[in-house]
């Protein structure tokens, strides 16, 4: 799954105590000095006492194989229980297991339903992997205009890929109304955000 990238932010959640939410950081620090088999049991040690973003950083840490021998599944169910209990990155992350089929049965339905999830709660990436499902018509019936709309909020979020491909969709007429000097204005805007490819596609528009 590499497109999980490790939470080194602490963030703590003053709900819980302050024995686990040492744990955390604990886990953390240990992480940042690559004293990765220590880091996974303080993460553990949080994870058992439901600090969800112990349970995430585990998570990523078996699908890795870093610390802890590389386990799949291991990862599935403890980014299952980091969901379940509110963390949406590891909703995200959870979808990529299920559309990858990684230590669990491809499901694409399933894989939508969570990146659906995550981007109700804001998380871009999530929004921008619902937008994709739907242009592609995986896990979901094909929906250019709701597509277009999702591409459209993260692009204004800041994400390359999704200018990109909104840029796509007006220079082809997919789900908004086919607009040449939208999708260049769009692939410059990819472009600027470093997407080597938008500036391959505004250039060929303006020839």
């Amino acid at each position: 799954m590499k497109a999980l990238i490790f939470k080194i932010a602490i963030g703590f959640y003053f709900s819980i105590g302050m024995l686990h939410a040492d744990a955390l950081s604990e886990g953390l620090g240990a992480y940042e000095k690559g004293n990765y088999m220590a880091s996974s049991l303080f993460f553990e040690e949080a994870c058992d006492n439901n600090v969800m973003e112990a349970c995430y950083n585990l998570a990523l840490m078996y699908d890795e194989g870093v610390g802890v021998y590389k386990d799949d599944q291991k990862a599935m169910r403890l980014l299952t229980k980091a969901c379940e209990g509110g963390f949406v990155d590891s909703c995200y992350n959870l979808g990529i297991m299920y559309e990858k089929g990684e230590g669990v049965t491809q499901d694409t339905v399933k894989a939508f339903t969570l990146y659906y999830q995550a981007c109700e709660k804001g998380h871009t990436r999530g929004c921008y992997s619902t937008a994709l499902m739907y242009y592609k018509g995986e896990g979901v019936r094909k929906n250019f205009v709701e597509a277009a709309k999702l591409f459209q909020q993260t692009c204004n979020e800041g994400y390359e890929k999704s200018c990109f491909n909104l840029g796509v969709m007006y220079r082809d007429g997919q789900g908004v109304v086919q607009n040449r000097q939208k999708a260049i204005e769009l692939f410059s805007q990819a472009c600027t955000m470093g997407f080597d490819l938008g500036c391959k596609n505004a250039l060929l528009l303006k020839e």
